[in-house]
């Protein structure tokens, strides 16, 4: 039973009985059942008044606790001029009005997060219980290549990605060097925070291309710089010296100075060719920012097939052109793609069969892509993952010049690009040009 309905039983009984007694007077004295009545008049009158100052606090409980319920923290209550019942309201008012403080800043700081994780760069990926994603940035998207439609409520190994098969085998509060296609590489980071009490995970994707392409930079440009100022100096005074000693091989018989002089030619000439070596690596550390233009990147192509068109030629390699009808106009240095192009051409030749092919393919829409392939030998795995390392190379022979200079050509441009082997054993270099159109 409520305890309004108990005080109520109560008074109605006690005052039942009190006109009892009363009715019981009325027969022995009539002035004595005068003042009972009056005190069961007054009784009924200070019942009414106490059941209201008493129940009118419950009624003030009842509707704070429905405001609350409705999460309503705007209502207060005005004092009654009652000292109880005024300290009653005094402490409510209080409550709700820290609740109210609370919840506002609450609301702020979701908001604020909110922003702060749609604006950092760093890709954010947060998971559900079951460890299946719940939520990512515009970072994250971007990272792994997939829209948040594509992602929630899957779980990291089945986005179809590298950054997302690596993520899945990662444990709580490891660290991770993630490297892409020897290009893109990212710091990733597991960790967890409570939600109701459960522990849920969150990963943190971290770009480290930029910063370690400039470190790369910055180390390699001091060493070749040191090594040029040193072989410059080296070179030029040894050719000084064998010069001169050529010029002292006429004063002797033609038949005593042919060897002589042909061992001078020969140290003259490989002293030159390691100038020229100096100075391939030397270019890449010259390199100028790129000096745009709006451009026709077919002409471009068409430039770079007439150039490598006598090799194709004398080893029976076929070239392909698949061009999207028109100009293909993109913002570019046009002396640095093209050189860039033709590193990367000369690289697919040397890679194909004699009778192979090399395929030139560009694609017009939402990203608007140059592709060049080959059907040569293709790419080892690990090779793969090393291709943009400075000076590294899988010829025998090679310098590891070429593929850096692209890198360094295409990085500057601020262009995506990659070298792989897709499954149907073709190699692969594209360039993604974005959506700009020259602008």
């Amino acid at each position: 039973m409520k305890l309004r309905r108990r005080f109520i039983t109560f008074a109605v009984i006690i005052h039942l009985i009190l006109v009892v007694l009363s009715v019981i007077v009325f027969w022995q004295n009539r002035y004595l059942f005068l003042g009972a009545e009056l005190l069961v008049v007054v009784s009924l009158v200070i019942t009414i008044h106490l059941y209201r100052s008493f129940l009118k606090p419950l009624d003030l409980i009842a509707s704070g606790v429905e405001s609350i319920k409705d999460q309503d923290f705007s209502t207060t209550f005005i004092k009654t001029g009652q000292e109880e019942l005024d300290s009653l309201i005094d402490i409510y008012n209080g409550m709700i009005e820290q609740l109210r403080r609370e919840r506002i800043k609450q609301r702020e700081q979701h908001y604020f997060l909110q922003r702060l994780i749609e604006a950092t760069p760093i890709g954010i990926i947060i998971l559900d219980l079951d460890d299946k994603v719940t939520m990512l940035n515009p970072a994250a998207r971007a990272i792994l290549g997939v829209e948040s439609d594509q992602a929630i409520g899957c779980p990291l190994d089945r986005l179809k990605n590298v950054p997302g098969i690596e993520l899945a085998g990662m444990t709580a509060g490891e660290t991770r060097i993630i490297k892409v296609s020897g290009v893109q590489t990212y710091k990733c980071r597991k960790s967890h925070f409570l939600d109701r009490g459960f522990h849920r995970h969150f990963v943190l994707i971290e770009e480290l291309t930029r910063e370690i392409i400039g470190t790369q930079k910055r180390a390699y440009a001091k060493v070749i710089r040191m090594m040029s100022h040193e072989v410059n100096n080296s070179v030029g005074a040894v050719n000084s010296i064998l010069h001169s000693a050529l010029d002292l091989l006429g004063r002797f018989p033609p038949e005593e100075s042919a060897d002589y002089k042909n061992a001078i030619q020969v140290a003259v000439d490989r002293n030159n060719g390691l100038n020229e070596f100096m100075a391939n690596f030397a270019d890449v550390v010259r390199l100028p920012a790129p000096n745009r233009e709006r451009y026709d990147l077919h002409t471009v192509l068409k430039s770079v097939e007439v150039l490598m068109g006598a090799e194709c030629t004398r080893r029976n390699i076929s070239w392909k052109s698949e061009l999207v009808p028109g100009p293909f106009v993109v913002n570019i240095d046009v002396q640095q793609i093209e050189q860039a192009l033709v590193n990367v051409v000369k690289n697919a030749i040397e890679a194909v069969e004699d009778g192979g092919s090399v395929t030139v393919k560009t694609t017009d829409g939402e990203s608007r892509m140059l592709r060049i392939m080959d059907d040569g030998r293709g790419l080892a795995p690990e090779a793969q993952l090393r291709l943009f390392t400075p000076f590294y190379s899988t010829k025998r022979d090679g310098q590891g010049i070429g593929l850096t200079l692209v890198r360094e050509i295409l990085v500057n441009h601020g262009f995506d690009f990659n070298l792989e082997s897709n499954e149907k054993g073709l190699t692969e270099f594209w360039i993604d040009f974005g959506n700009s159109r020259g602008r």
